[in-house]
């Protein structure tokens, strides 16, 4: 348990109720120090109500009074022996009502453009299951007509740095397998810098052959030193055939 529960309400408690730095308090409840700072300016967390965590048995009186001779102190959480031995609950993430309608779109994304992620990855990543993610693969969901594919980081149901722990897990396997990767995939997986860079050692069309302006056929050149050499001159100075006329008149 690295913070209290409900760190908002309880930063607002501490600020109303002691002395503590804006620090000592956004440590204690993982928030920043401009945040607890617009809690007490009364721009942050309006109409939220304090939560003691005294009375709740999450911080000691004499931690407190700690904190409030010493700026530097930091405090520390109550230790609760009943959280000993606590696992973390297996199973897939939990999905907020308000965005459970985009999951497969978002599903639809991923199937698209990172098609080497697993069917597990894809579920722990936006908190879906697999038969939902296999009805989209296969383009049997019901909805599948109406669906367009979402980044789901932008709708907030996984974070950037895990979407790329998971392709990169992904290709790892892949690569492990002995699977070869097509040029879309290998492109996915670099950084901005590499694709660039990648770019510019590919082949490239000339832009004009070398050596056409010199290359000749050989079986023409007796045909071109057997033809007699025009006169541009003599194409103008014809004969005058006016008396032959005259006389077949």
């Amino acid at each position: 348990m690295n913070k209290p529960l409900h760190a908002k309400a309880t930063a607002v408690w501490l600020v109303e109720n002691t002395t503590m730095t804006f620090k000592q308090i956004g440590d204690f409840c993982d928030l920043h120090e401009l945040e607890v700072q617009g809690i007490a300016d009364g721009d942050v967390a309006v109409g939220v109500r304090g939560f003691d965590p005294v009375a709740n048995n999450q911080l000691t009186r004499e931690e407190i009074e700690k904190g409030e001779k010493d700026p530097l102190h930091k405090l520390k959480l109550k230790h609760n022996p009943a959280a000993e031995g606590e696992q973390k609950r297996r199973g897939p993430r939990y999905t907020p009502l308000s965005k459970r309608q985009d999951r497969p779109a978002s599903i639809l994304w991923l199937v698209k453009f990172h098609p080497e992620l697993a069917d597990s990855q894809i579920a722990k990543l936006i908190g879906t299951t697999k038969p939902t993610i296999q009805s989209i693969r296969e383009r049997t969901h019901w909805n599948i007509q109406n669906l367009q594919p979402v980044d789901p980081v932008a709708l907030g149901l996984c974070k950037q740095s895990e979407l790329d722990a998971a392709v990169q897990k992904a290709a790892a396997k892949k690569a492990k397998e002995g699977e070869a990767m097509s040029d879309d995939e290998r492109r996915k997986l670099l950084s901005t810098e590499q694709s660039l860079a990648s770019e510019d050692d590919e082949p490239r069309i000339p832009s004009a052959i070398s050596g056409l302006e010199t290359f000749t056929l050989t079986g023409n050149d007796e045909d071109e030193k057997d033809e007699p050499e025009v006169d541009a001159d003599s194409l103008f100075n014809l004969p005058d055939n006016t008396d032959d006329e005259d006389e077949n008149r």
